[in-house]
């Protein structure tokens, strides 16, 4: 089933994030975990795609693993850093055989080390990597990335919704956030979007902080506000694993509370393949 459909079907689309084991290690825990989240019935499971496609043949295995064996409906991330038109095709090619038809598109994380004009891509945004995409077949539905803070790389807000707004052009149907901390961030960014025309529909991007060492990580890669009140739970707890998970997962399922009074239309949990919080979070937050 497409996703865009879905969003179209139902009040308040339930997602959830995993990402695959490294290349050649076993895959029993991530299967685990998908077994554990289909009892959360998530409308879909996105799988991660590995910085300049690390982990590509791991993603389209638990992709596949996801709608075939565990009949589910996975978001297959797709990133075109270090990539050519060829090699898309090919995947393409194989995941439509597999009858997976959703894809996140993405220009992926640059590998450590080095910088984009250093990597052999025949793209050069999500968009291009999306428009080709929907000119190989227009049998995929396709999501993309939205930065309530605005994309890292990006000189301004107003200018990463315009890049945005591109990526809606070359034939996206929806939209997944980066990681956010403050609600607010959330909404001023969908008034804004919603001003520039983009009424694709959005599902906002939850990261519970379970571990203190975790935030910094967060902040390094998506360089998202903290709260001050967050700020205060690691400081708290940042010596205590077990109180550290129980007040990030209801920091999460809050936020999540407070945009569900606020009429959002998706939830997406990065879960970092922790089934546990992943229920816990739903269940606190009245998801599941």
């Amino acid at each position: 089933m497409e996703i865009c459909d879905i969003y179209h079907d139902k009040k308040i689309v339930f997602s959830c994030e995993v990402f695959p084991p490294k290349p050649g290690a076993e895959k029993d825990s991530i299967l685990e975990t998908i077994r554990d989240l289909k009892s959360l019935s998530p409308d879909f499971i996105s799988v991660t795609y590995g910085a300049g496609g690390e982990t590509k043949e791991e993603t389209i295995e638990i992709a596949d693993e996801i709608k075939n064996t565990y009949k589910m409906e996975p978001l297959m991330h797709l990133t075109c850093v270090d990539t050519k038109k060829e090699d898309i095709d090919k995947i393409l090619n194989k995941i439509s055989q597999k009858g997976i038809e959703n894809i996140l598109s993405l220009r992926g994380d640059i590998p450590t080390g080095r910088n984009f004009k250093s990597t052999a891509s025949d793209f050069s945004y999500a968009c291009d990597l999306a428009a080709h995409i929907k000119s190989h077949s227009d049998n995929f539905c396709l999501g993309v990335a939205g930065y309530p803070e605005g994309h890292p790389e990006a000189y301004s807000l107003e200018k990463d919704i315009k890049n945005l707004a591109r990526k809606i052009q070359s034939g996206a149907s929806f939209l997944i956030t980066q990681m956010f901390f403050k609600n607010d961030f959330f909404y001023t960014y969908l008034d804004k979007i919603r001003e520039m025309g983009i009424n694709v529909p959005v599902s906002a991007g939850i990261m519970p902080v379970f571990k203190a060492k975790l935030l910094s990580r967060m902040i390094k890669l998506s360089r998202a506000t903290v709260p001050s009140e967050l700020i205060s739970i690691v400081e708290k707890y940042r010596d205590n694993d077990e109180e550290m998970e129980k007040a990030g997962v209801e920091f999460a399922a809050k936020q999540i509370q407070d945009l569900i009074k606020h009429g959002i239309e998706g939830i997406h949990l990065f879960t970092m393949n922790r089934a546990s919080i992943a229920k816990n979070i739903s269940s606190y937050a009245g998801l599941r």
